[in-house]
C-alpha cells in the first residue's frame, strides 16, 4: 500500500473569469495530520469540496489509494465544514442514526458506536434532546462524533476548534490525535496557527488557489530559518556583545540576572566557535537555535507569493 492516501494532480477549478484553485499539486501522507492553510479566499474550501465530490474540477483529477476518486469513496471519508449543520427538530441519537445510516452502518452497530462517543463526551443524557436544545459548544461536540460514527480512512475537519472553550478544545484535539495514531488520515483546515504548530506533521499552504508551499513542517521550518540563535547569559560584561556584528537585540527574562541575546550567524559551521567566544565574556545558560513559528512561516511565504505574481 502506498504511503500516499490522498493527491491532487494538476487540479484546476474556474468560475467564470475566476480561478478558485490554479494547477494544484498535492500529495497527503497517509496516517499524517496535514495542515491545510491559506488566506481567506485562497482556495482551501473549494480543495475540501472537490475531495468530497461536491464540485467538479474543470481540469485535473483527485486520486484516492491511487485510483481516481469516485462518489461510492464518500463512505470512507468524514467531512465536518466550518458551517455546521445539524436538523435542529431531531433529537440527538436520531440525527445520528441517520447520519450513520446514510454512511453504510447497520441500525445495531450505529447505535452501539453512537453511545460509546456520547459517553467518552460525557454526553450520553442528551441523547434524548433535540439539537435545539443544546448549546452551541454541546451542539459542535454532536457535530464532531457524528462525523466519526463510520470510522472514516480519511477525516476533513474544518476550524474543528471553532465555538469550543479551552477544556472541550483539548478534548477535541485529544480525540483527532488518537485517529491518527489508529491510522486515520486527518486534513485539518484553519486559521489557527498555534494548532498547526502544535499538531501537525505535514502542511499544504494555498494562495491565490495556487499551492505554494507544502511538505513537512519539521522541513519547512528548516528552509525558513535564519542562522538565529538564542542564548541566554549572565556576567558584567556581556553588554560587550552589543559592538558584534552578529548581535540582533536582547529579550528581557523576568526574576532573572541573566539577558538573552539573539545572535544571527552565516556560517552554519560556527556555532561552537561562537559558543566558546561567549563563554569568555559570561555565564552561559542556554544556546539554543531559534526556527521561524508557522504563523512567521505563513506570512512570509504569502508575502513572497504576492510579490512574485506582482513581476
Amino acid at each position: 500500500m502506498s504511503d500516499i492516501i490522498l493527491s491532487a494532480h494538476s487540479l484546476t477549478k474556474v468560475y467564470g473569469d475566476y480561478k478558485a484553485l490554479d494547477n494544484l499539486t498535492v500529495d497527503i501522507p497517509r496516517g499524517s495530520l496535514f495542515g491545510l492553510l491559506g488566506p481567506n479566499g485562497a482556495g482551501k474550501t473549494t480543495f475540501i469540496r472537490l475531495i468530497n465530490q461536491i464540485l467538479i474540477p474543470t481540469s485535473g483529477h483527485i486520486t484516492l489509494n491511487g485510483a481516481p476518486i469516485t462518489r461510492e469513496d464518500i463512505t470512507r471519508i468524514g467531512y465536518m465544514p466550518e458551517e455546521r449543520g445539524l436538523y435542529k427538530n431531531l433529537t440527538v441519537m436520531d440525527q445520528a442514526m441517520y447520519l450513520a445510516r446514510l454512511k453504510g452502518l447497520s441500525p445495531a452497530e450505529a447505535k452501539a458506536r453512537i453511545r460509546k462517543w456520547l459517553a467518552k463526551f460525557e454526553i450520553e443524557n442528551w441523547a434524548g434532546k433535540k439539537i435545539q436544545e443544546l448549546s452551541k459548544g454541546m451542539a459542535q461536540k454532536v457535530q464532531f462524533i457524528i462525523n466519526l460514527l463510520h470510522e472514516p480512512e480519511l477525516m476533513i475537519l474544518d476550524e474543528p476548534f471553532s465555538g469550543f472553550d479551552p477544556i472541550n478544545a483539548s478534548l477535541i484535539r485529544s480525540c483527532i490525535e488518537e485517529m491518527c495514531e489508529g491510522g486515520t488520515t486527518v486534513i485539518f483546515s484553519t486559521h489557527r496557527m498555534e494548532s498547526v504548530e502544535q499538531m501537525c506533521s505535514h502542511m499544504l499552504l494555498i494562495n491565490k488557489g495556487r499551492g505554494i508551499l507544502q511538505g513537512k513542517i519539521s522541513d519547512i521550518k528548516e528552509q525558513y530559518k535564519e542562522g538565529i540563535y538564542r542564548v541566554e547569559i549572565g556576567g558584567d560584561n556581556i553588554n560587550e556583545m552589543e559592538k558584534w556584528s552578529e548581535f540582533v537585540g536582547w529579550e528581557d527574562i523576568k526574576n532573572s540576572q541573566c539577558k538573552a541575546a539573539f545572535i544571527r550567524l552565516e556560517n552554519p559551521s560556527e556555532p561552537n566557535a561562537m559558543l566558546s567566544r561567549l563563554c569568555g565574556i559570561g555565564q552561559i545558560r542556554s544556546f539554543a537555535e531559534v526556527l521561524p513559528s508557522i504563523n512567521d512561516i505563513f506570512i512570509k511565504a504569502v508575502g513572497e507569493s504576492k510579490d512574485s505574481q506582482n513581476v
